[in-house]
């Protein structure tokens, strides 16, 4: 409530408006303090799962295309 309270005003005349630049620092500021919780939160386990997962290998799909309930079209 006091980011909108700020960023709109209070009604109060003698608040004299934020500028947008301290909003966005304010921001970034919040957005690090975040990604640091975060950073500490996380075990070395999990921060290892989460750089790899895009290198993570899947096993090939096992008996093709074609499924045992299809319907056999080629003539025999």
């Amino acid at each position: 409530m006091g980011f909108l309270r700020r960023l709109l005003g209070d009604g109060d005349p003698a608040t004299a408006p934020i500028d947008p630049g301290a909003l966005d620092e304010e921001e970034r500021e919040r957005e690090l303090e975040l990604a640091r919780f975060e950073q500490e939160r996380a075990n070395d386990l999990i921060r290892r799962q989460q750089r790899f997962a895009t290198r993570s290998w899947t096993p090939p799909a096992q008996g093709g295309e074609r499924r045992a309930d299809d319907a056999d079209e080629a003539p025999r």
